[in-house]
């Protein structure tokens, strides 16, 4: 079950992705932003603080990896998860040194998908006192 006002991010470069992804997320209950590259994220997510990002690695321009090295130094910290159809073990260890959440080769399941969302979420929800 999703957290009430969660918004999840997607940023892939591959539109029947986005729209899967999109699809499945707002079956789930969470409102999704999609963005086709990273630079169409930083350009229109400006205000949006979403409580997790799904980051594509390998993207034309900037990649996943980079672009959450620039939201990490410009104080945008926030769960990543990272999907590739193209991963490798060194891919992975940067990932998850730089704090990813979680990394998922595709094609994936929808469930550890979800999974891995609600654990992300559940990182940015602040805790009561």
């Amino acid at each position: 079950m999703s957290q009430p006002d969660a918004t999840v991010c997607v940023v892939d470069d591959d539109v029947s992705v986005r729209r899967g992804l999109e699809r499945l997320l707002r079956s789930a209950g969470y409102r999704v932003l999609t963005f086709g590259s990273a630079r169409e994220f930083l350009e229109r997510a400006e205000g949006a603080r979403p409580s997790c990002l799904i980051l594509d690695i390998r993207m034309p321009g900037q990649n996943g990896l980079d672009l959450h090295e620039t939201l990490a130094a410009s104080g945008r910290d926030m769960p990543v998860i990272f999907i590739t159809g193209n991963g490798d073990i060194p891919m992975a260890v940067r990932a998850m040194k730089a704090g990813a959440v979680d990394f998922l080769a595709k094609p994936f399941d929808d469930r550890e998908l979800l999974d891995a969302v609600s654990s992300a979420i559940a990182l940015d929800t602040p805790r009561g006192p």
